[in-house]
């Protein structure tokens, strides 16, 4: 007894049906009503025809049983009766007819074109989606004949033939079964569950689930499951039906589970469950029946369908809240440098005034320092000190007086925070100094800055230096008796009254300050956060560079812990530019201002004497009502003095646009790198020029400035705290709404899950009122839910 109940034919037995069909020129009988065309083959039972109706002309296949010597008459009643069954099933190959009385008998049934599906599977794997289609018909096909209570036992692609459209239908229920029947089926090695390989097993509807399994994984992989050169090495070697059954079964519990089918281009995860779960060893884990199947299969499609829903449901919200986020950015963004933007001009609008405010307390210490040495240069006493002092040696008279008075100077103002003071004579020898130092005392000084005023020191021993005739700054220099940087104020001492006429300079009063000491700065405060003011110097030092800075707080605590001399710092070139820049503009704004409150004054003189005529101009005017005179101020346009009498300026006014460049050049935002220590990093500054007003034209520009800095990480702190806080807050609002936009489409999930893997979603479906394939599969079967003993009796009566 064979395994293969529709013998599948080898190399020889092919060869042998080919030649047959070259030498059989007619069948083994003749069939009344049908003419023979040619053979098609040869089995174990018979050979089979083609034929066509004489009245129809339809081509049908005859099988004849010819070889009545090895027939099961009951095998061919059976087939013959199951085809009766499924008469007029498009899924099914049909039964035209059948000849029993004929020698040998026959039944004519129709003529599939293609061939069976077998020889498809033979050229290599189907595609995913051809395999899938068949696949369905199949299983559809199955479905209904399990509706008429017939299980197929042995299917398998050479049992499903295929029509001129490549339609499948079920051919070959040889070995078929009612579902109340409890005859054992054999059906075919690799395509047969491994329960059904028991002579004692009682058919079941999982068999053909398995069977569905084994034909789709061979569609789509080529081969049938299991089948491997060990496996089948195993089974040849078995001896007899019932040990290779046996072996066949520890085979395949043995066996890991086939996967080959999930390395096939496109079969997903859902279509691969479906087929491992038909192939199930264990039949408990398999589908219980064919409307399973189709029913996985059909969940499997509506998924997919809606995939592209879900993933635009899903994508929509995460793409809105992505460009929500972008905007949101940007929105914030902007917002903050918005904000970050006014608060530094705020800042250095705050710089600037400052600035302005620092910039005319240094003016004024200046001036204070020069009406100092001025008045001490103008008094008689001094000056015949000074003439008496002139080339006598230090221990004379003369020199110990003129030293007492530099002392008794110096002592009085201790404000200015002097370093030293000194009295050069004519030729530059010093010949005086507070405090005392005969490192310097009796040298020849006439090359520095401050002895000439030359701008700029010249090399020592330079012959014919005179002394200076003005009052003067000297640049920056370094200091003989410290090595320290330092600036002086000077001025001439004259030999009497301008009026004298062989008036002459009897020599130079100046007083040194150490940079890094002027008190005007508070050059205690050591602050690094606030608003630090800068003393600089645009003019050209004895070194001849320009920017010296004179006064930092960096400079102060570098003094003040004694670490050697003062280093030399100075500014950028753009910011030397800038202050370049800005000095002459200053100048002429300050003239333009002074030419203006000239002509105020000038008008006022003129009013005052208009108001002694006997028309009583000024009684009239101080008369008016304030609300008038408001009106009338309120009528004037603005930097513009109302019409003077005849003789006057009619109209002085200051250029608006040199007040605008000005303030433009002022505020222009500067982004300071300043230097030394904490202090180290980038500063908001504001420039403002030292110009002493009360001096004259040629001495108002003293060619120092004061920049006001503050840190920019400390202004725009606020600003910068604020950012990460909105964009906490956005993060937090984006995840909250993700969050709710996963619970509603998890919600959306389960309502769609018809057939879910959890118990707890199946629960929650019921509990909301949805069913569930997987709990509620019995009621939507039908009579395809089949098991053995509870099918309907296929009666001719019961298929109406």
């Amino acid at each position: 007894m064979t395994l293969d109940h529709t013998l599948e034919q080898d190399r020889e037995d092919r060869g042998r049906s080919q030649n047959l069909s070259l030498t059989r020129d007619h069948p083994p009988t003749t069939v009344p009503g049908y003419e023979p065309e040619r053979f098609l083959g040869a089995g174990a039972f018979g050979e089979v025809w083609t034929a066509t109706n004489r009245n129809t002309g339809r081509r049908v296949a005859i099988k004849f049983y010819a070889h009545r010597g090895g027939l099961d008459w009951s095998l061919l009643s059976r087939e013959v009766e199951k085809l009766r069954f499924l008469f007029a099933d498009r899924y099914a190959v049909q039964l035209l007819d059948v000849g029993w009385d004929a020698d040998p008998p026959y039944y004519v049934m129709e003529y599939m074109a293609q061939g069976a599906l077998e020889e498809r599977t033979k050229q290599g794997p189907l595609p995913v989606h051809e395999a899938l289609r068949l696949f369905r018909e199949v299983a559809t096909g199955l479905l209904h004949a399990h509706g008429k209570g017939i299980l197929h036992c042995d299917l398998k692609p050479a049992n499903v033939l295929l029509d001129h459209d490549g339609n499948p239908r079920l051919a070959d229920f040889g070995q078929s079964r009612l579902s109340h029947d409890q005859t054992p089926s054999l059906g075919t090695l690799f395509y047969m569950a491994p329960e059904q390989a028991d002579l004692r097993a009682v058919p079941h509807a999982r068999w053909d689930v398995y069977a569905l399994g084994a034909l789709l994984y061979t569609m789509l992989v080529g081969h049938a499951p299991y089948r491997t050169a060990d496996v089948e090495t195993a089974l040849s070697t078995a001896g007899e039906l019932e040990e290779r059954l046996q072996t066949y079964r520890r085979m395949l519990q043995q066996s890991p589970p086939p996967r080959e089918h999930r390395k096939v281009p496109g079969v997903d995860r859902s279509l691969a469950e479906i087929i491992e779960r038909c192939l199930a060893v264990d039949p408990d884990k398999r589908f219980a029946n064919v409307q399973a199947v189709l029913d996985a299969l059909n969940l499997r499609g509506m998924r997919r369908a809606q995939r592209p829903l879900l993933v635009l449901g899903a994508g929509v919200p995460v793409l809105l809240l992505t460009v929500i986020w972008l905007f949101a950015s940007n929105a914030i963004r902007a917002a903050i440098d918005q904000s970050q933007a006014a608060v530094i001009e705020k800042a250095l609008h705050s710089n600037r005034f400052a600035a302005q405010f620092v910039a005319e307390t240094v003016a004024r210490q200046i001036d204070r320092r020069w009406q100092i040495i001025e008045q001490q240069a103008a008094q008689e006493d001094f000056t015949e000190l000074l003439r008496e002092a002139q080339d006598q040696p230090i221990e004379a008279p003369a020199r110990r007086a003129l030293q007492d008075a530099l002392t008794r100077l110096a002592v009085r103002h201790p404000e200015v925070r002097a370093t030293s003071w000194f009295v050069t004579d004519r030729k530059g020898i010093q010949i005086a100094r507070y405090p005392a130092d005969k490192v310097t005392l009796d040298r020849d000084f006439s090359y520095r800055d401050y002895f000439h005023g030359q701008g700029q020191d010249l090399p020592p021993g330079t012959p014919n230096l005179k002394p200076l005739e003005r009052t003067y700054r000297s640049n920056v220099f370094r200091s003989v008796a410290t090595n320290n940087r330092m600036v002086a104020f000077s001025t001439c001492v004259w030999s009497g009254p301008k009026e004298t006429p062989d008036r002459h300079v009897l020599g130079v009063i100046a007083m040194t300050i150490e940079l890094g000491r002027f008190a005007e700065l508070s050059p205690e405060d050591t602050a690094n956060e606030g608003q630090v003011a800068v003393l600089v110097d645009a003019r050209k030092d004895a070194a001849g560079r320009r920017g010296a800075i004179l006064e930092h707080p960096y400079l102060a605590a570098y003094l003040r812990g004694n670490f050697g001399p003062t280093p030399e710092l100075y500014l950028t070139d753009d910011e030397i530019a800038r202050i370049e820049e800005l000095r002459p503009l200053k100048l002429a704004l300050i003239a333009a201002n002074q030419r203006a409150d000239e002509a105020v004054k000038a008008r006022s003189f003129s009013n005052l004497a208009a108001a002694d005529t006997p028309e009583g101009t000024l009684t009239e005017s101080v008369g008016k009502s304030g609300q008038e005179a408001e009106s009338s101020a309120s009528d004037a346009p603005a930097n513009t003095i109302a019409p003077a009498p005849v003789g006057l300026p009619q109209q002085v006014s200051v250029d608006p646009k040199l007040v605008e460049k000005v303030r433009r050049l002022a505020l222009r935002p500067t982004y300071y790198d300043s230097v030394g220590g904490t202090y180290q990093g980038v500063w908001l500054a504001a420039v403002e020029p030292v110009i002493v007003d009360e001096r004259a034209e040629e001495m108002r520009d003293t060619g120092w400035a004061v920049i006001v800095q503050e840190r920019q990480q400390a202004a725009t702190r606020p600003i910068a705290t604020l950012g990460p806080r909105l964009r906490r807050l956005g993060l937090t609002a984006l995840g909250v709404v993700g969050v709710l936009v996963t619970l509603l489409w998890g919600f959306a999930i389960i309502l769609l899950d018809d057939a879910p893997q959890s118990r707890w979603i199946g629960k929650l479906r019921r509990t909301i009122g949805l069913g569930s394939l997987r709990t509620g599969s019995a009621s939507t079967l039908g009579s395809g839910s089949m098991t053995p003993g509870t099918g309907a009796d296929p009666s001719p009566a019961s298929q109406s």
